[in-house]
């Protein structure tokens, strides 16, 4: 369960430089600290596949681009989220190398991976912040109802495509990759 764990605001800057001496992991959601919770190993499984698959696109066709795996992404004046997979320039990375992993530009692609805890979090919080920033594609893989929910951004909405089972994903950013629902979420398991 997310909790808040301040009282007072905090600017993106602060939020930036934020350290309580402990691992927590926090969103900054209207410049109140939230903490999040360690996710499941199924949910760590399954974005490491991703991110591994994505990287591995990216490397076959040689393009200017990284993934990272639960890096942030500054979605408003004291907003700033923490995403399960991502895929950005190297250019956006370029100027903020030796500063906290936040993008402040809109990455190419985010993917979250549904817990528990973030349902509403990733279908309907998330996916404003995203369509308001300008994240062109969202992946929501929700292994606990065995799809994954595809956005892609058109007139500042997304458009959704649902993929289940063996249904191969259709992704504008990544064409060829070939990757079906059953193999994101198989990755969760450990059979």
């Amino acid at each position: 369960m997310t909790t808040i764990t301040t009282e007072g605001l905090y600017t993106f800057e602060e939020y930036l430089n934020y350290d309580d001496g402990t691992d927590n992991r926090y969103e900054l959601v209207d410049g109140r600290l939230e903490i999040m919770n360690p996710p499941t190993f199924r949910h760590l499984l399954i974005a490491k596949f991703i991110e591994q698959a994505l990287e591995a696109e990216i490397n076959r066709l040689g393009l200017p681009w990284l993934c990272f795996k639960e890096a942030g992404i500054r979605t408003g004046w004291r907003k700033s989220r923490l995403s399960d997979v991502y895929v950005v320039t190297k250019d956006q990375v370029m100027a903020l190398l030796d500063q906290s992993a936040v993008c402040d530009t809109p990455p190419l692609l985010a993917v979250e991976v549904v817990s528990p805890d973030s349902v509403k979090r990733d279908y309907r919080y998330k996916r404003s912040e995203y369509a308001a920033l300008g994240i062109i594609e969202y992946w929501i893989v929700d292994p606990l109802k065995k799809k994954v929910s595809l956005l892609v951004l058109e007139e500042g909405l997304y458009q959704e495509t649902v993929f289940t089972g063996n249904q191969q994903l259709t992704s504008p950013t990544f064409p060829e990759l070939m990757l079906t629902v059953e193999q994101v979420l198989t990755a969760g398991n450990l059979d």
